[in-house]
């Protein structure tokens, strides 16, 4: 999967609550729901019941996140 085509299912689900495992390293992972808010060239914003937090594309093709729409 390439950045455009993670860019284009981001743009797709603005709006919508999306399902994000979140892996911290060491076997831990932070599981959420979250709304995908603003996209940026290079970071996204989604937004849930604790702020908003921040994830680079590359985040995704790395398998350090992970989004179930």
């Amino acid at each position: 999967m390439t950045i455009y085509e993670i860019k284009n299912n981001l743009k797709q689900n603005i709006g919508k609550e999306v399902y994000i495992k979140y892996n911290l390293g060491r076997n831990k992972y932070e599981d959420y729901k979250a709304i995908i808010k603003e996209l940026y060239d290079y970071v996204f914003i989604v937004e849930n019941e604790s702020g908003k937090k921040s994830f680079t594309y590359s985040d995704i093709m790395t398998h350090t996140i992970h989004i179930d729409y």
